[in-house]
Protein backbone atom coordinates (compact mmCIF):
# COMPACT_ATOMS: atom_id res chain seq x y z
CA UNK A 1 0.00 0.00 0.00
CA UNK A 2 1.73 3.16 -1.22
CA UNK A 3 0.70 6.29 0.68
CA UNK A 4 1.00 9.28 -1.66
CA UNK A 5 0.17 12.22 0.57
CA UNK A 6 0.20 13.35 4.20
CA UNK A 7 -2.44 15.92 5.17
CA UNK A 8 -2.01 17.58 8.55
CA UNK A 9 -4.82 19.73 10.00
CA UNK A 10 -4.19 22.09 12.90
CA UNK A 11 -6.33 22.93 15.90
CA UNK A 12 -8.41 25.63 14.18
CA UNK A 13 -9.07 23.29 11.25
CA UNK A 14 -10.77 20.84 13.65
CA UNK A 15 -11.84 23.53 16.12
CA UNK A 16 -15.61 23.06 15.80
CA UNK A 17 -18.11 20.53 14.45
CA UNK A 18 -18.55 22.73 11.37
CA UNK A 19 -14.82 22.82 10.67
CA UNK A 20 -14.50 19.07 11.19
CA UNK A 21 -17.33 18.42 8.71
CA UNK A 22 -15.64 20.77 6.24
CA UNK A 23 -12.61 18.46 6.18
CA UNK A 24 -14.56 15.66 4.49
CA UNK A 25 -14.40 16.99 0.90
CA UNK A 26 -10.71 17.82 1.42
CA UNK A 27 -9.65 14.36 2.54
CA UNK A 28 -11.91 12.21 0.33
CA UNK A 29 -10.27 13.08 -2.98
CA UNK A 30 -8.14 10.77 -5.09
CA UNK A 31 -4.99 9.10 -3.84
CA UNK A 32 -4.05 7.19 -0.72
CA UNK A 33 -3.37 9.48 2.21
CA UNK A 34 -2.77 9.72 5.93
CA UNK A 35 -4.60 12.48 7.78
CA UNK A 36 -2.77 13.86 10.83
CA UNK A 37 -4.80 15.84 13.35
CA UNK A 38 -4.00 18.21 16.18
CA UNK A 39 -6.27 18.56 19.20
CA UNK A 40 -9.27 20.86 18.81
CA UNK A 41 -8.18 24.47 19.33
CA UNK A 42 -8.00 25.41 23.01
CA UNK A 43 -7.97 21.83 24.25
CA UNK A 44 -4.23 21.48 24.82
CA UNK A 45 -4.16 24.75 26.78
CA UNK A 46 -7.06 23.54 28.94
CA UNK A 47 -5.35 20.22 29.59
CA UNK A 48 -2.11 21.97 30.53
CA UNK A 49 -4.07 24.15 33.00
CA UNK A 50 -5.51 20.98 34.52
CA UNK A 51 -2.07 19.42 34.92
CA UNK A 52 -0.78 22.63 36.54
CA UNK A 53 -3.58 22.43 39.11
CA UNK A 54 -2.78 18.77 39.78
CA UNK A 55 0.91 19.63 40.23
CA UNK A 56 -0.14 22.15 42.85
CA UNK A 57 -2.30 19.56 44.62
CA UNK A 58 -5.50 21.41 43.72
CA UNK A 59 -7.60 18.40 42.75
CA UNK A 60 -10.97 20.05 43.40
CA UNK A 61 -10.40 22.91 40.96
CA UNK A 62 -8.86 20.48 38.48
CA UNK A 63 -12.04 18.36 38.65
CA UNK A 64 -14.17 21.43 37.90
CA UNK A 65 -12.10 22.22 34.80
CA UNK A 66 -12.20 18.59 33.70
CA UNK A 67 -16.00 18.53 33.94
CA UNK A 68 -16.30 21.84 32.08
CA UNK A 69 -14.18 20.47 29.25
CA UNK A 70 -16.18 17.23 29.29
CA UNK A 71 -19.42 19.22 28.89
CA UNK A 72 -17.92 21.18 26.00
CA UNK A 73 -17.09 17.97 24.17
CA UNK A 74 -20.53 16.49 24.78
CA UNK A 75 -21.95 19.53 22.97
CA UNK A 76 -19.49 18.95 20.15
CA UNK A 77 -20.76 15.36 19.83
CA UNK A 78 -24.41 16.50 19.68
CA UNK A 79 -23.60 18.90 16.83
CA UNK A 80 -21.15 16.65 14.98
CA UNK A 81 -23.26 13.53 14.45
CA UNK A 82 -26.68 13.17 12.87
CA UNK A 83 -27.72 9.73 14.11
CA UNK A 84 -28.48 8.60 17.63
CA UNK A 85 -26.18 5.61 17.14
CA UNK A 86 -23.10 7.76 16.56
CA UNK A 87 -24.09 10.35 19.16
CA UNK A 88 -24.23 7.53 21.69
CA UNK A 89 -20.83 6.27 20.52
CA UNK A 90 -19.43 9.81 20.74
CA UNK A 91 -20.73 10.41 24.27
CA UNK A 92 -19.26 7.11 25.43
CA UNK A 93 -15.95 8.06 23.85
CA UNK A 94 -15.87 11.43 25.63
CA UNK A 95 -16.78 9.91 28.99
CA UNK A 96 -14.06 7.30 28.60
CA UNK A 97 -11.35 9.93 28.02
CA UNK A 98 -12.48 12.29 30.77
CA UNK A 99 -12.98 9.51 33.31
CA UNK A 100 -9.37 8.58 32.57
CA UNK A 101 -8.25 12.19 33.15
CA UNK A 102 -10.35 12.51 36.30
CA UNK A 103 -8.65 9.46 37.86
CA UNK A 104 -5.45 11.51 38.15
CA UNK A 105 -7.11 13.81 40.70
CA UNK A 106 -7.00 10.89 43.15
CA UNK A 107 -3.24 10.18 42.89
CA UNK A 108 0.13 11.74 43.47
CA UNK A 109 0.82 13.59 40.23
CA UNK A 110 4.04 13.10 38.20
CA UNK A 111 5.62 14.47 35.02
CA UNK A 112 4.79 11.31 33.07
CA UNK A 113 1.12 11.62 33.96
CA UNK A 114 1.12 15.17 32.60
CA UNK A 115 2.14 13.89 29.16
CA UNK A 116 -0.58 11.22 29.29
CA UNK A 117 -3.25 13.83 30.08
CA UNK A 118 -2.15 16.28 27.39
CA UNK A 119 -2.19 13.44 24.82
CA UNK A 120 -5.95 13.06 25.24
CA UNK A 121 -6.63 16.08 23.01
CA UNK A 122 -5.28 14.40 19.87
CA UNK A 123 -6.77 11.03 20.82
CA UNK A 124 -10.21 12.62 21.08
CA UNK A 125 -10.06 14.69 17.85
CA UNK A 126 -8.95 11.73 15.73
CA UNK A 127 -11.62 9.44 17.19
CA UNK A 128 -14.33 12.04 16.54
CA UNK A 129 -13.32 12.42 12.88
CA UNK A 130 -12.99 8.65 12.46
CA UNK A 131 -16.56 8.07 13.67
CA UNK A 132 -17.83 10.98 11.55
CA UNK A 133 -16.43 9.35 8.42
CA UNK A 134 -17.93 6.01 9.39
CA UNK A 135 -21.31 7.67 9.93
CA UNK A 136 -21.02 9.07 6.38
CA UNK A 137 -20.22 5.53 5.06
CA UNK A 138 -16.67 6.59 4.14
CA UNK A 139 -13.99 3.93 4.59
CA UNK A 140 -11.68 5.06 7.39
CA UNK A 141 -9.06 3.55 9.68
CA UNK A 142 -7.58 4.85 12.89
CA UNK A 143 -3.79 4.48 13.25
CA UNK A 144 -2.80 4.97 16.91
CA UNK A 145 0.35 7.11 16.90
CA UNK A 146 1.35 5.53 20.20
CA UNK A 147 1.78 2.24 18.30
CA UNK A 148 4.48 3.56 15.96
CA UNK A 149 5.72 7.08 16.81
CA UNK A 150 8.73 6.96 19.14
CA UNK A 151 11.58 9.25 20.17
CA UNK A 152 15.01 8.11 21.31
CA UNK A 153 16.89 8.99 24.51
CA UNK A 154 17.84 12.37 23.00
CA UNK A 155 14.25 13.21 22.13
CA UNK A 156 14.84 12.68 18.40
CA UNK A 157 12.60 10.54 16.15
CA UNK A 158 13.58 6.87 16.01
CA UNK A 159 13.12 6.54 12.26
CA UNK A 160 13.85 2.83 12.01
CA UNK A 161 11.28 2.01 14.71
CA UNK A 162 8.75 4.44 13.20
CA UNK A 163 9.06 3.04 9.68
CA UNK A 164 8.85 -0.59 10.79
CA UNK A 165 5.86 -0.12 13.08
CA UNK A 166 3.97 2.34 10.89
CA UNK A 167 4.25 -0.08 7.97
CA UNK A 168 2.94 -2.85 10.22
CA UNK A 169 -0.03 -0.68 11.27
CA UNK A 170 -0.87 0.15 7.64
CA UNK A 171 -0.96 -3.55 6.72
CA UNK A 172 -3.80 -4.09 9.21
CA UNK A 173 -6.25 -1.90 7.29
CA UNK A 174 -8.14 -1.76 4.03
CA UNK A 175 -5.98 -0.21 1.31
CA UNK A 176 -8.82 2.10 0.20
CA UNK A 177 -9.56 3.55 3.59
CA UNK A 178 -8.54 7.03 4.73
CA UNK A 179 -5.97 6.65 7.48
CA UNK A 180 -6.35 9.00 10.45
CA UNK A 181 -3.65 9.44 13.08
CA UNK A 182 -2.61 11.75 15.89
CA UNK A 183 -0.01 14.45 15.59
CA UNK A 184 2.19 15.63 18.48
CA UNK A 185 1.99 12.51 20.66
CA UNK A 186 4.48 9.63 20.77
CA UNK A 187 6.23 7.25 23.13
CA UNK A 188 9.71 7.74 24.50
CA UNK A 189 12.52 5.20 24.56
CA UNK A 190 11.05 3.66 27.74
CA UNK A 191 7.62 3.16 26.15
CA UNK A 192 6.00 5.96 28.17
CA UNK A 193 3.57 8.46 26.62
CA UNK A 194 5.49 11.54 25.52
CA UNK A 195 5.23 14.23 22.85
CA UNK A 196 7.10 16.17 20.18
CA UNK A 197 6.63 19.47 22.07
CA UNK A 198 4.16 22.24 21.22
CA UNK A 199 3.42 22.61 17.53
CA UNK A 200 4.62 19.07 17.05
CA UNK A 201 1.76 17.93 14.81
CA UNK A 202 3.61 19.52 11.86
CA UNK A 203 6.65 17.55 12.93
CA UNK A 204 4.58 14.34 13.11
CA UNK A 205 3.35 14.87 9.55
CA UNK A 206 6.86 15.45 8.25
CA UNK A 207 8.28 12.43 10.10
CA UNK A 208 5.51 10.18 8.74
CA UNK A 209 5.97 11.55 5.23
CA UNK A 210 9.72 10.98 5.36
CA UNK A 211 9.33 7.46 6.74
CA UNK A 212 6.93 6.51 3.92
CA UNK A 213 8.67 8.60 1.20
CA UNK A 214 5.39 10.18 0.07
CA UNK A 215 4.99 12.53 -2.89
CA UNK A 216 3.83 15.55 -0.87
CA UNK A 217 3.25 16.68 2.71
CA UNK A 218 0.44 19.17 3.19
CA UNK A 219 0.13 21.36 6.29
CA UNK A 220 -3.39 22.83 6.54
CA UNK A 221 -3.96 25.81 8.85
CA UNK A 222 -6.11 28.95 8.92
CA UNK A 223 -3.77 31.07 6.76
CA UNK A 224 -2.80 30.71 3.10
CA UNK A 225 0.88 29.92 3.48
CA UNK A 226 3.88 31.97 4.54
CA UNK A 227 3.40 35.73 4.32
CA UNK A 228 6.22 38.14 3.57
CA UNK A 229 5.65 39.80 6.95
CA UNK A 230 3.58 39.20 10.07
CA UNK A 231 -0.07 40.05 9.22
CA UNK A 232 -0.83 40.55 12.92
CA UNK A 233 1.29 43.71 12.91
CA UNK A 234 1.66 44.73 9.26
CA UNK A 235 -1.07 45.52 6.73
CA UNK A 236 -1.15 44.36 3.11
CA UNK A 237 1.21 41.40 3.50
CA UNK A 238 1.47 38.99 0.58
CA UNK A 239 1.65 35.20 0.39
CA UNK A 240 4.99 33.78 -0.72
CA UNK A 241 4.21 31.13 -3.32
CA UNK A 242 7.60 29.38 -3.34
CA UNK A 243 10.28 28.87 -0.70
CA UNK A 244 13.31 26.65 -0.37
CA UNK A 245 13.66 24.33 2.62
CA UNK A 246 16.43 26.53 4.02
CA UNK A 247 14.35 29.69 3.71
CA UNK A 248 11.31 28.02 5.30
CA UNK A 249 13.45 26.72 8.15
CA UNK A 250 14.81 30.22 8.85
CA UNK A 251 11.32 31.76 8.84
CA UNK A 252 9.82 29.00 11.01
CA UNK A 253 12.63 29.18 13.56
CA UNK A 254 12.58 32.95 13.77
CA UNK A 255 8.92 33.41 14.47
CA UNK A 256 6.65 32.52 11.54
CA UNK A 257 3.95 30.59 13.45
CA UNK A 258 2.46 28.79 10.46
CA UNK A 259 5.07 26.01 10.54
CA UNK A 260 6.83 24.19 13.37
CA UNK A 261 10.61 24.76 13.03
CA UNK A 262 11.54 21.07 13.36
CA UNK A 263 9.13 19.98 10.65
CA UNK A 264 11.31 21.11 7.74
CA UNK A 265 14.23 18.72 8.31
CA UNK A 266 12.60 15.29 7.71
CA UNK A 267 11.06 16.53 4.44
CA UNK A 268 14.30 18.20 3.35
CA UNK A 269 16.33 15.03 3.99
CA UNK A 270 14.02 12.99 1.76
CA UNK A 271 13.43 15.89 -0.69
CA UNK A 272 9.65 15.73 -0.23
CA UNK A 273 7.74 18.92 -1.20
CA UNK A 274 5.78 20.55 1.62
CA UNK A 275 2.70 22.60 0.77
CA UNK A 276 1.06 25.02 3.23
CA UNK A 277 -2.69 25.35 2.66
CA UNK A 278 -5.67 27.17 4.17
CA UNK A 279 -8.73 25.13 5.22
CA UNK A 280 -10.86 28.28 5.00
CA UNK A 281 -9.74 28.87 1.39
CA UNK A 282 -8.91 25.40 0.03
CA UNK A 283 -8.70 26.60 -3.59
CA UNK A 284 -5.77 28.88 -2.75
CA UNK A 285 -2.50 27.26 -3.87
CA UNK A 286 -0.72 28.30 -0.65
CA UNK A 287 3.07 28.08 -0.30
CA UNK A 288 5.15 25.31 -1.86
CA UNK A 289 8.43 24.45 -0.11
CA UNK A 290 10.99 22.51 -2.17
CA UNK A 291 14.74 22.12 -2.49
CA UNK A 292 14.80 24.89 -5.11
CA UNK A 293 13.25 28.34 -5.06
CA UNK A 294 13.58 31.60 -7.01
CA UNK A 295 16.37 33.81 -5.65
CA UNK A 296 15.10 37.22 -4.58
CA UNK A 297 16.87 39.92 -2.58
CA UNK A 298 14.10 39.93 0.01
CA UNK A 299 11.40 37.31 0.47
CA UNK A 300 10.07 37.67 3.98
CA UNK A 301 10.53 39.07 7.46
CA UNK A 302 9.83 37.23 10.73
CA UNK A 303 10.20 38.19 14.39
CA UNK A 304 11.00 36.02 17.39
CA UNK A 305 10.13 37.37 20.85
CA UNK A 306 11.21 36.24 24.31
CA UNK A 307 14.92 36.60 23.58
CA UNK A 308 17.57 37.18 26.27
CA UNK A 309 21.09 38.36 25.45
CA UNK A 310 24.26 37.57 27.43
CA UNK A 311 27.29 39.85 27.09
CA UNK A 312 30.49 38.31 28.46
CA UNK A 313 33.66 40.39 28.69
CA UNK A 314 37.05 39.06 29.72
CA UNK A 315 40.66 40.08 29.19
CA UNK A 316 41.43 36.35 29.18
CA UNK A 317 39.76 36.15 25.77
CA UNK A 318 42.38 38.38 24.10
CA UNK A 319 44.72 36.38 21.87
CA UNK A 320 43.61 33.19 23.63
CA UNK A 321 42.14 29.96 22.34
CA UNK A 322 39.51 27.83 24.05
CA UNK A 323 37.55 30.71 25.59
CA UNK A 324 34.52 30.34 23.33
CA UNK A 325 34.54 26.59 23.91
CA UNK A 326 34.21 27.19 27.66
CA UNK A 327 31.31 29.59 27.04
CA UNK A 328 29.46 27.18 24.77
CA UNK A 329 30.00 24.26 27.16
CA UNK A 330 28.05 26.12 29.84
CA UNK A 331 25.03 26.43 27.53
CA UNK A 332 25.45 22.81 26.48
CA UNK A 333 25.41 21.70 30.12
CA UNK A 334 21.97 23.29 30.51
CA UNK A 335 20.72 22.04 27.10
CA UNK A 336 20.02 25.62 26.07
CA UNK A 337 20.36 26.41 22.33
CA UNK A 338 22.00 29.66 21.19
CA UNK A 339 20.39 31.75 18.43
CA UNK A 340 22.87 34.53 17.59
CA UNK A 341 26.57 35.08 18.36
CA UNK A 342 28.84 38.10 17.88
CA UNK A 343 32.41 38.48 19.11
CA UNK A 344 35.09 41.12 19.66
CA UNK A 345 38.67 40.92 20.95
CA UNK A 346 37.60 40.79 24.60
CA UNK A 347 33.90 39.98 24.50
CA UNK A 348 31.19 37.75 23.15
CA UNK A 349 27.45 38.38 22.98
CA UNK A 350 24.90 35.66 22.39
CA UNK A 351 21.16 35.16 22.59
CA UNK A 352 18.83 32.41 23.83
CA UNK A 353 15.07 31.92 23.69
CA UNK A 354 14.73 29.47 26.59
CA UNK A 355 14.87 31.29 29.95
CA UNK A 356 14.57 28.15 32.09
CA UNK A 357 18.19 28.12 33.31
CA UNK A 358 19.06 31.77 32.76
CA UNK A 359 20.14 32.39 36.37
CA UNK A 360 22.27 29.26 36.54
CA UNK A 361 23.92 30.07 33.20
CA UNK A 362 24.68 33.62 34.32
CA UNK A 363 26.27 32.35 37.53
CA UNK A 364 28.51 29.90 35.66
CA UNK A 365 29.50 32.50 33.05
CA UNK A 366 30.72 34.84 35.81
CA UNK A 367 33.58 32.37 36.35
CA UNK A 368 34.87 33.47 32.93
CA UNK A 369 34.42 37.25 33.17
CA UNK A 370 31.90 40.05 33.70
CA UNK A 371 28.38 39.26 32.50
CA UNK A 372 25.43 41.44 31.52
CA UNK A 373 22.00 39.94 30.84
CA UNK A 374 19.28 41.81 28.99
CA UNK A 375 15.78 40.39 28.57
CA UNK A 376 12.71 41.38 26.52
CA UNK A 377 14.57 41.32 23.23
CA UNK A 378 13.37 40.35 19.73
CA UNK A 379 15.23 38.87 16.78
CA UNK A 380 14.15 40.22 13.40
CA UNK A 381 15.07 37.82 10.60
CA UNK A 382 15.08 38.95 6.96
CA UNK A 383 15.05 36.01 4.56
CA UNK A 384 16.21 36.30 0.97
CA UNK A 385 19.30 35.96 -1.21
CA UNK A 386 22.27 36.86 0.98
CA UNK A 387 25.02 35.04 -0.91
CA UNK A 388 28.27 36.66 0.19
CA UNK A 389 29.61 37.06 -3.36
CA UNK A 390 26.73 39.46 -4.12
CA UNK A 391 26.68 43.10 -3.04
CA UNK A 392 24.00 45.70 -2.50
CA UNK A 393 21.43 43.64 -0.58
CA UNK A 394 21.89 44.80 2.99
CA UNK A 395 21.96 48.65 2.76
CA UNK A 396 18.20 48.94 2.25
CA UNK A 397 17.63 47.07 5.51
CA UNK A 398 19.79 49.39 7.59
CA UNK A 399 18.35 52.47 5.90
CA UNK A 400 14.84 51.25 6.74
CA UNK A 401 15.81 50.72 10.40
CA UNK A 402 17.80 53.92 10.79
CA UNK A 403 15.62 55.00 13.74
CA UNK A 404 15.67 51.59 15.51
CA UNK A 405 18.57 50.84 17.92
CA UNK A 406 20.25 47.60 16.74
CA UNK A 407 21.73 45.51 19.56
CA UNK A 408 23.33 42.73 17.48
CA UNK A 409 23.73 41.86 13.80
CA UNK A 410 24.25 38.36 12.37
CA UNK A 411 25.28 38.37 8.70
CA UNK A 412 27.22 35.86 6.61
CA UNK A 413 26.45 32.76 8.65
CA UNK A 414 23.65 31.89 6.25
CA UNK A 415 23.18 32.58 2.56
CA UNK A 416 19.46 32.85 3.21
CA UNK A 417 19.06 35.31 6.05
CA UNK A 418 20.24 38.33 8.00
CA UNK A 419 19.26 38.64 11.68
CA UNK A 420 19.05 41.69 13.92
CA UNK A 421 18.46 41.99 17.67
CA UNK A 422 16.27 44.84 18.92
CA UNK A 423 14.23 45.75 21.99
CA UNK A 424 10.85 44.03 21.88
CA UNK A 425 9.11 47.38 22.28
CA UNK A 426 10.49 48.35 18.83
CA UNK A 427 9.31 45.20 17.06
CA UNK A 428 6.07 46.43 15.49
CA UNK A 429 7.68 49.62 14.22
CA UNK A 430 10.63 47.66 12.81
CA UNK A 431 8.38 45.20 10.96
CA UNK A 432 6.37 48.04 9.43
CA UNK A 433 9.45 49.99 8.39
CA UNK A 434 10.94 46.93 6.73
CA UNK A 435 7.68 46.16 4.93
CA UNK A 436 7.45 49.71 3.64
CA UNK A 437 11.05 49.97 2.47
CA UNK A 438 12.10 46.56 1.13
CA UNK A 439 8.90 45.06 -0.37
Amino acid sequence: MKIEKIMKFGGTSVGSPERMKALIPLITGEGKKIVVLSAMSGTTNSLVEITDLLYNDNGNEASLKIEALRDKYHKVVDELYETEEYRHTGHELINSHFDYINNFTLRVFTKLQEKAIVAQGELISTSLLYHLLREKKIKAALLPALNYMRIDKDGEPDYFYIQENLTRELRKHNADSIKITQGFICRNVYGEIDNLKRGGSDYSASIIGAALKVKEIQIWTDISGFHNNDPRYVEDTKVIRELSFDEAAELAYFGAKILHPSSVNPAREKDIPVRLKNTMEPEDEGTLITSDSPLLDYKAVAAKDGISVFRIKSARMLMAYGFLRKVFEIFEAYKTPIDMVTTSEVGVSLTIDNPQYIDEIEKDLRELGSVEVEKDQTIICIVGDFRTERTGSAPEIFQALDTIPLKMISYGGSQHSLSLLIDSQDKTNALRLLSKNIF
